[in-house]
């Protein structure tokens, strides 16, 4: 059963590594978390190495830019995987293929370079889903009419964030993973890269046992706020897991009296340790 902690102190010593969750965890997309940040500069400096995995749709280098611009200090973290790192390798992987795009502009670093060719939805071979084009403003039931086209072509769609929505400051914005969702709903296919699928946990415990030469799985902790992508992802690869309660589903467990170990029960979930916000 999960139990209440008061600090990332209280269990640290179980772990030889940590893979953390980004936004809701470290930042909110405007500003770090310091505690948090200190508190992965303190593990990293005691224990073992730190590597963020985020379901962010463009490739690690570009989010690290950006973690630069909220003040996420680089000590804090060894490495990054996102989900836009593992959609690259897919775009690598297809060639010179057609694709449509849906997501914003910033997210288009994920096939840069790269021979894949972004054309109108009737051309298309496959979608290519980083987000909504205007998150701020936007919902799926934008989408309504494209998403119906896509199906009435067949196209499967490539998700490269299966997060549904996270928040920006303090106000929540819908991710790619709700599009892809809503097109699950009209029978399309989706291929999802990121959490929590097992694929890029894979690649994130490898590159953990290349930071740490002989890790074993059972002292790697994963950190996280998002149920059904960090929580859910640990436990489909048999890690252990620190649920993050004030990110995401923050509104859900605000109520101190609200049973933690119930609500995770209820959606077959398991966590080692649960606590509001990352500390030391």
């Amino acid at each position: 059963m999960t139990h209440a902690i008061a600090s990332l102190s209280d269990i640290a010593q179980r772990y030889d590594a940590v893979l953390s969750d980004v936004w809701g965890v470290v930042h909110d997309g405007k500003a770090a978390f310091p505690e948090a940040c200190a508190a992965l500069q303190r593990f990293r400096a005691e224990h073992g190495p730190v590597l963020l995995l985020s379901n962010a749709p463009r490739p690690g280098e570009e989010v690290v830019k950006l973690l630069d611009q909220v003040g996420v200090p680089r000590g804090a973290y060894d490495g990054i995987l996102t989900s836009g790192d593992a959609t690259r390798a897919e775009m690598v992987r297809r060639g010179a293929s057609a694709f449509h795009h849906i997501g914003r502009d910033i997210d288009r670093t994920v096939w840069a370079g790269l021979p894949a060719r972004e054309v109108q939805l009737t051309s298309a071979e496959f979608i290519l889903c980083t987000g909504l084009f205007d998150d701020e403003r936007e919902t799926p039931d934008d989408y309504a009419d494209t998403l119906a086209q896509a199906r009435e072509a067949k196209l499967s769609m490539i998700c490269a964030n299966p997060d549904i929505q996270v928040h920006r400051g303090t106000k929540l914005i819908w991710c790619a993973g709700a599009l892809a969702a809503a097109y699950e709903k009209l029978g399309g296919e989706v291929i999802y890269f990121g959490k929590p699928h097992p694929p890029v946990y894979d690649q994130a415990l490898k590159q953990l046992g290349e930071m740490k030469p002989g890790l074993d799985a059972a002292k790697i902790l994963m950190i996280g706020d998002g149920l059904r992508t960090d929580i859910l992802g640990a436990n489909r690869v048999g890690i252990d897991a620190l649920f993050i309660t004030g990110g995401i589903h923050g509104e859900q467990f605000a109520d101190s009296e609200v049973n933690v170990a119930a609500a995770l029960a209820e959606q077959e979930l398991f966590a080692a340790a649960h606590m509001p916000r990352l500390k030391w």
